[in-house]
């Protein structure tokens, strides 16, 4: 549940106004204490009142000696700089109070004449409108035109943008050169075939020397009968080869 708010104003009644004043002494000591401990600065609180013989100070009266006599050391200019009275103070929460009035009355108008302006749209009639709400109604269809034609200027740069951009990258595209060939493994069949001429190299004197022994030629040369078949050696009657071909069935 939100405060009320409490009219400033003298109050009339005594009793009130004591414990008022009882309450709002102790509220106020305790903010000056506050502040001086958190903000770390010098503050003083000198208190008159008709209910008690002595003024109430904080936080003690040395300590408001030394504060007004640093106050007082100051240039008369500087003292006066930030100096308000009970006068004063009214007069700036006064015209304070009339910026925020002025500020809401525009603030309900220009709502009050958008609301007549979509309501004209709809075919509501303007004739029991005054000159003053019909300049008011002009100038509230100016300002959303205007902001209509700020937001289409914007969208259409934006997409200039976007378009331009896009372009680019499709010429950056064109110009780029081509991208090289895929090599398929022809460096890696290269390498390889390399390695095998290098083991073949090796290996192709001893295997020379194999086709020279006659066990080997008897194995290689086909035998031949007198009925003019030929027979492989180690093969089946029906001449079943004994290496398969993986090229052809």
């Amino acid at each position: 549940m939100t405060r009320k708010k409490v009219k400033l104003c003298y109050i009339v009644n005594d009793s009130a106004r004591k414990a008022t004043f009882k309450k709002r002494k102790k509220g106020l000591l305790k903010k000056v204490s506050e502040l001086s401990t958190l903000c770390g600065i010098d503050a003083c609180a000198i208190v008159y009142s008709p209910y008690d013989n002595q003024p109430e100070v904080w936080p003690s009266h040395h300590g408001v000696q030394r504060i007004v006599s640093q106050f007082k050391r100051m240039p008369e200019m500087e003292q006066s700089k930030k100096m308000v009275n009970q006068d004063s103070f009214l007069r700036q929460r006064i015209v304070k109070s009339n910026d925020q009035l002025k500020k809401q009355m525009k603030d309900n108008r220009e709502k009050e004449m958008t609301e007549l302006m979509f309501q004209t749209l709809v075919g509501r009639s303007l004739h029991p409108f005054n000159i003053m709400d019909l300049n008011d109604l002009v100038w509230t269809i100016d300002q959303y035109l205007k902001d209509i034609r700020k937001f289409q200027s914007d969208t259409n740069n934006r997409m200039s943008l976007a378009a331009g951009s896009s372009s680019s990258s499709s010429a950056a595209a064109l110009l780029a050169p081509p991208p090289p060939p895929p090599d398929h493994g022809v460096m890696k069949n290269v390498g390889e075939n390399s390695q095998a001429a290098a083991a073949g190299n090796s290996t192709s004197g001893g295997f020379e020397q194999m086709e020279k022994q006659p066990w080997f030629m008897d194995l290689m040369s086909p035998q031949v009968n007198f009925g003019g078949d030929i027979m492989l050696p180690f093969g089946d009657t029906c001449h079943t080869p004994l290496w398969s071909n993986k090229f052809l069935p």
